[in-house]
Order: structure tokens, then sequence, then C-alpha cells
């Protein structure tokens, strides 16, 4: 995997179950959040140009703690468990939320968020929740339209317009992006989306 600006950087810190596993609450992050499955480990991974720094998954559901990554001491990367899998039992569902939710709700270095959407299946009903929460809460928010690879290029940004004209009342907060780990699309809007987050 190349090298990117973060790779020599980027560390695995810890995964948490609660939020009083989370580091001390100063400094900025920037987190991932999105339906399971939808690349956010990939994501990740591609950014930090480190192939195994998160978990890849077969199975949709892996992600079950908030898994954070540093930076440096101030700059931290948040990989928050993944939405809307039927197969996970409700309990274990039920904990994710309220982890979730504590997180963006509580956290005071938070300072932007990559909202990953399938670019085949974008704006589910997860997806506007937090899209919708993320504008109410006034959180700069990146819609990131994974797996554009998947789409040939007209239907890709075809997507890309649609959704792009739902956020269009709140452009000054959403920006939206078409993605791909595996063609690296869009790497290098998501790198000075992150400087500008992280203040780097």
């Amino acid at each position: 995997m190349a090298k990117t600006r973060y790779s020599d950087n980027v560390t695995f810190l810890l995964s948490a179950a609660h939020l009083t596993h989370l580091p001390p609450d100063f400094g900025n992050e920037v987190a991932f959040i999105g339906r399971s499955n939808v690349g956010k480990s990939s994501a990740i991974n591609i950014i930090a140009g480190i192939k195994r720094l998160a978990r890849v998954g077969k199975t949709p559901g892996v992600t079950q703690l908030i898994n954070v990554f540093l930076i440096d001491k101030n700059k931290r990367l948040i990989d928050l468990p993944g939405y809307g899998y039927a197969k996970v039992p409700g309990p274990i569902q039920e904990n994710w939320h309220k982890l979730v939710n504590g997180y963006l709700e509580q956290r005071q270095s938070l300072r932007g968020l990559f909202l990953l959407m399938d670019s085949r299946h974008p704006l589910g009903e997860n997806d506007l929740e937090l899209l919708n929460w993320a504008i109410e809460s006034k959180l700069p928010l990146c819609i990131l339209l994974t797996k554009a690879d998947k789409l040939k290029r007209s239907e890709a940004n075809a997507v890309l317009r649609k959704v792009q004209e739902e956020v269009k009342q709140h452009s000054d907060l959403v920006t939206v992006l078409l993605f791909s780990a595996q063609e690296r699309t869009g790497l290098n809007e998501v790198f000075k989306q992150l400087d500008l987050w992280l203040k780097i």
C-alpha cells in the first residue's frame, strides 16, 4: 500500500467499549461513521497508508467498539461502530447506539465527521438521521460516497449530484465526495478536509 502524509505518524491506540475508556477529551478528533460494511476501515487504512491499521471485516458488524488511532498526542482518528446490520443481536445494537450517541453528543474534541455511504445505496434512513443530527448540531460533515469504482463514471456523477442536491441548503457545513479506497478516488480531497479539521 502506498504511503501517505500520515503513514509515519498514525498508530492504533485503543478500542473503547465505554466512553470512559477513551483518551482524555482534548485536542482535535475526526470520526468516521457509516453503515456496516460501507468501507470505514478500508478508508482509514488508505488514508493512513497502512494496510492493516484498521481491521477490515468480511462480515458486516465487525467494529463493535470505538477504535482510536493516534496521529500525535493532540490529534486522533476515530472509527465508530457501523450501524444498520440486521443480523447483529438486539442488545448489541442497542449498546452500539448508546456508545455512538454518547460519543457524538459529549465529545468536545470532535472537530468533524466523515459520514460514509455506499454510492450504490446512499441516503438510507440511518444516514439521513445522522446527517440531520450533524446539521442541527452545527458539526462539520463530509459525506464520502464509497465504492465509487463499482459504478460507471456517469452513474457515480449522477449519485454525487443527487446527494449534493439533498444537502445544498447546508453547503457551508456539508461537503460531498466520491470515494474509492480501491482506486484512491477522492483521497487528496479527504486529506485537505482532515488537515483543516485537525489543524495540520
